[in-house]
């Protein structure tokens, strides 16, 4: 029964250093790649009116 407590353990410290692996690896460039993007567009100061 110890032996189960430990496969656990290592089961879920596993997963979890993946998922850090995921967030550095991807989602965090991802992140900055938006926000980057985001700042270099230009805002628009005066909304165009839609006319009818």
């Amino acid at each position: 029964m110890n032996i189960l407590g430990i496969v656990t353990f290592f089961l879920i410290a596993g997963m979890a250093f993946w998922v850090l692996v995921f967030l550095l690896g991807f989602v965090l460039p991802f992140w900055i790649t938006l926000g980057v993007f985001d700042k270099m567009r230009p805002k628009r100061v005066f909304e165009e009116e839609e006319t009818e």
